[in-house]
């Protein structure tokens, strides 16, 4: 899916998932009933929003901060599924499911959250047609996404991951004002993500700085060459 499809089912989903666009469409009733269930959460950096395994109560949007799914494999080694931003929706899937949590999420920023408990979400899905729509772009949209991550995985060489990563967090989390992608990762969580060995990572991140692809500050990382990096890791956006 292209940069700007993505950004389109975003823009559609904010738009219809807020209080004024709720107020427009619901019936009186179903609107105060709405705001009466949600609740304003607060997580901080390092904090479990909800655990792999435990039953889902309701579905968590994020205001602010950021988030990633994880799974822990078999040694007890956590792989990141994917990174949660401002403005996305999770626990939704396990709901629809009738399961239980399959991931972990955890806050990698200081996170402001509504929780929408799972009786009120479900039925705005069922009285809100225009939610439901949107919904199901975004489940389209991830599925794509995880198909995505095994070619990713399977097919490309670990220099080739780490430039196609490093393109895609910027697309998805964007860039503070200095240019550096909008959220610090320890090496450790590169690797993981990659699919490769800390050191691996640590060797491949020094060896794109020497080439001046990217900037390094500490855990922070500026993308210096989008064109190279795109036709080093095979990536259209």
């Amino acid at each position: 899916m292209s940069q700007e499809q993505q950004i389109a089912i975003e823009e559609r989903f904010a738009r219809v998932f807020n209080d004024k666009s709720f107020k427009e469409r619901l019936t009186s009733a179903d609107f105060d009933k709405y705001v009466k269930a949600k609740k304003s959460l607060t997580f901080q950096k390092h904090d479990i929003i909800f655990e792999d395994g435990e039953t889902p109560k309701g579905v968590y949007f994020l205001e602010k901060g950021a988030a990633k799914l994880s799974k822990s494999g078999a040694f007890g080694k956590d792989q990141i599924l994917r990174f949660i931003k401002e403005g996305d929706i999770i626990g939704y899937r396990a709901l629809l499911c009738g399961e239980n949590f399959q991931a972990k999420a955890e806050a990698m920023t200081d996170v402001e959250a509504t929780f929408l408990p799972a009786e009120i979400f479900m039925d705005l899905l069922e009285v809100d047609s225009q939610l439901s729509f949107v919904m199901l772009q975004k489940i389209s949209y991830e599925l794509g996404e995880s198909s995505n991550t095994i070619t990713f995985l399977a097919q490309k060489t670990v220099r080739e991951r780490l430039a196609e990563i490093l393109l895609l967090l910027e697309q998805k989390l964007g860039t503070d004002p200095e240019g550096f992608i909008k959220i610090s990762l320890t090496r450790e969580e590169i690797a993981n993500i990659i699919g490769t060995a800390t050191e691996s990572a640590i060797r491949l991140i020094s060896e794109f700085k020497g080439d001046q692809l990217i900037e390094v500050d500490g855990r922070n990382i500026k993308i210096l060459n989008h064109d190279k990096l795109m036709k080093l890791g095979h990536v259209v956006l």
